[in-house]
């Protein structure tokens, strides 16, 4: 079997089996792994065919030395509707020539006619890519939006429940609630109004007077 010709572009890939060893975490903070080779700007060979860059994704069939078997002006479906008749056709016909006359030179021009409709088919398939790219990307972002707002609408959900237990709870609290008196910390106001807290007040200021009269006089005493 015969191997296809190898890429003539300048790159450095395809890399060796060994290569990937050098795609490490530490390679790259050192800076050490291979650079990505850099994108081709001049004409290359790839598979024994050669492509530039600046051409475009689809090339027409008169840059390919083929020939067009539909207008330029077209549909696309009815297009290839109508090839896949004449594929089926032709078919037919190149049985019934295999039937009657299977060394006919009839034979190798039936091939050849159902070989050029596979490719107007093919390329009439190929020019819908685009399209289905682009259709595959707007599924793609359909099913995000679509994701973010079923997450979006539980948030909602779960947040209403939330607040209507907060509410169950709050309405049934009882309106004169009659707390445990040990439970509540008074208040710096509540403690001046309270009976005993001048005389308790003045007991700290005394206590601390002693204490400095204490100091006071081993102070002194040295």
């Amino acid at each position: 079997m015969a191997l296809p010709p190898e890429t003539t572009a300048t790159s450095t890939f395809p890399l060796p089996p060994s290569q990937y060893n050098n795609y490490t975490d530490v390679n790259q903070k050192c800076g050490k792994w291979p650079k990505p080779p850099p994108p081709i700007h001049s004409q290359y060979t790839m598979f024994g065919n050669h492509f530039n860059p600046d051409d475009p994704i689809i090339k027409p069939l008169e840059t390919q030395a083929i020939r067009r078997l539909y207008p330029q002006n077209f549909d696309h479906r009815r297009e290839l509707k109508k090839l896949n008749h004449s594929i089926l056709v032709n078919f037919l016909d190149l049985l019934d020539i295999l039937i009657k006359c299977p060394d006919s030179a009839k034979r190798t021009d039936k091939i050849e006619d159902i070989n050029m409709l596979f490719i107007n088919m093919h390329h009439l398939i190929n020019e819908f890519r685009p399209h289905q790219a682009r259709e595959t990307v707007r599924v793609m972002l359909e099913m995000q939006k679509r994701h973010r707002h079923t997450v979006s609408e539980r948030l909602e959900r779960q947040e209403e429940e939330v607040r209507k237990l907060v509410r169950e709870a709050l309405s049934s609290l009882p309106e004169n609630l009659d707390l445990d008196s040990k439970l509540l910390v008074p208040s710096p106001d509540e403690l001046e109004l309270r009976p005993g807290h001048d005389r308790l007040a003045a007991q700290q200021q005394d206590k601390c007077s002693s204490l400095d009269r204490l100091m006071c006089s081993i102070v002194d005493a040295l």
